[in-house]
């Protein structure tokens, strides 16, 4: 899978998931890296509303600017995660194509397990209905 990585700060956590990402044989696109949050969500959003990327990651500080400016983006549906099975359910319930994630509180661990969830799980066909209603 081709996933968009946009972070506004290189950290050991991100650095950890750029790695971990490739180590599971996905491409890694980097977009934005040391950008300003906003930069880095829209890049991100882009890269996965113009089919560029399968799916995204980014990461700020709280996770909330980057998915905020993310979800700026037609088309995109980025979900501020906290553990694996909020990553899960939104790609379950929500069809989140963007994983936003905060690098305050996330360690190496937690985020393999977003980042797991968030690329493992398909959409439930129950709520594809409910999930259209987004536009």
């Amino acid at each position: 899978m081709r996933i968009a990585f946009g972070t506004d700060e290189r950290t050991g956590v991100t650095d950890h998931i750029k790695q971990a990402l490739a180590e599971r044989g996905h491409d890694v696109v980097v977009v934005g890296e040391g950008d300003p949050w906003p930069d880095v969500g829209r890049a991100v959003g882009e890269a996965v509303a113009e089919g560029r990327a399968d799916r995204g990651v980014v990461c700020c500080w709280t996770g909330t600017g980057v998915s905020m400016a993310a979800n700026k983006v037609p088309g995109v549906r980025a979900a501020l995660c906290t553990d694996g099975p909020t990553a899960e359910g939104a790609r379950r319930w929500n069809d989140a194509n963007v994983l936003a994630l905060g690098l305050r509180l996330t360690s190496p661990t937690v985020a393999d397990e977003m980042v797991d969830a968030f690329l493992a799980t398909e959409v439930e066909a129950d709520e594809v209905p409910n999930i259209a209603k987004l536009g």
